[in-house]
């Protein structure tokens, strides 16, 4: 690494003191860093063309590395050669405005000595493991920093499965109080968020498999350990989006049954209604026509009498229906 001006997107770069601690190098310090110093971290804005130069001129890292580390779009996965390791991951989008399903790549190289890293987007877990190395109690070395990375990139989804988790409740418990009013729309966007949070997490969970089972010489057992505790985190997250997402569907389908059991009803009313006013709509129509020989035109009273036979025929009509249980 040569001594240069430091590329623009460059958000930091970071000497870990082996204790807990860090120290924030100077682009100069960086250029002279050697590996008996302790790891270095150097975490790019990728988009950055003095970044993308650095990367494929300065670094030192293959072809395959440095395209890892600047594509647009990547898929969870893990690869690696020797003890070099190239590791793509997504986390969930924790930006005010943004949706969480629209989730955020971490892109990074490592040979237990060096972490490069990338992203576009910023990663509320990157400044998490950021701060806690500026405390003093954050990882002491390259195997420590990826395992702590990744937990927190795994811990950050749990906020995100239990706002899924209580818009589902919250979704049930009107449908079962009767009101269906824009439920659809809601169930309709709750389920493209766990679909799209899922499809990128079942990925993730085989990527971070075989990240356990790498025969990398820098990562200890302990740490081997925290990945799968982490991982098993990780899959206990995608089951519970399993279960949001059925939940969901379940919704959907007694939304649409309720929806069908109100228009069956209304249409029951109006078909008894239409039932009983058909024999007075003929009755009257047929007492209306003017014609002679209508029985009842010279007689005052004959208007109460039709009016009576109209009432009479109503209640029959109601009687026959609730003999037959229509009503």
């Amino acid at each position: 690494m040569p001594e240069q001006t430091a590329p623009k997107g460059l958000l930091h770069a970071i000497l870990l003191d082996g204790k807990g601690g860090c120290v924030h190098l100077p682009w100069e310090d960086v250029a002279r860093w050697q590996p008996e110093q302790g790891c270095l971290w150097l975490h790019f804005y990728f988009e950055d063309p003095q970044s993308q130069v650095w990367l494929e001129q300065h670094s030192g890292l293959s072809e395959i590395a440095v395209s890892a580390l600047v594509t647009d779009e990547t898929r969870p996965r893990t690869l690696n050669r020797g003890d070099n390791l190239l590791l793509a991951l997504r986390g969930v989008n924790l930006a005010p405005g943004d949706d969480p399903e629209d989730m955020v790549s971490l892109r990074l190289w490592t040979d237990g000595r060096r972490v490069v890293s990338t992203r576009r987007r910023k990663l509320v877990s990157t400044q998490d493991v950021i701060e806690e190395l500026e405390a003093g109690h954050g990882p002491q070395n390259a195997a420590e920093l990826l395992v702590t990375w990744i937990d927190r990139v795994v811990l950050r989804m749990n906020d995100t499965i239990e706002q899924l988790e209580e818009e589902v409740l919250a979704l049930e418990e009107k449908i079962l109080s009767g009101e269906t009013s824009g439920l659809r729309v809601q169930i309709a966007q709750l389920r493209k968020k766990t679909i799209s949070l899922r499809r990128y997490l079942a990925p993730q969970r085989e990527a971070m498999n075989r990240l356990a089972s790498e025969n990398l010489s820098w990562l200890d057992e302990i740490n081997r350990l925290r990945l799968r505790e982490t991982n098993d985190r990780q899959m206990r997250y995608i089951e519970d989006l399993d279960e949001i997402r059925d939940r969901a569907a379940l919704a959907q389908e007694e939304l649409f049954t309720r929806v069908s059991e109100q228009m069956n009803e209304r249409s029951y009313i109006f078909t008894v209604v239409a039932t009983i006013f058909l024999p007075l709509g003929f009755f009257t129509g047929l007492m209306g026509i003017n014609v002679g020989g209508m029985p009842g035109v010279e007689n005052a009273s004959a208007f109460w009498i039709v009016v009576a036979a109209c009432l009479g025929l109503t209640g029959l009509l109601a009687l026959v229906f609730r003999f037959k249980r229509w009503l």
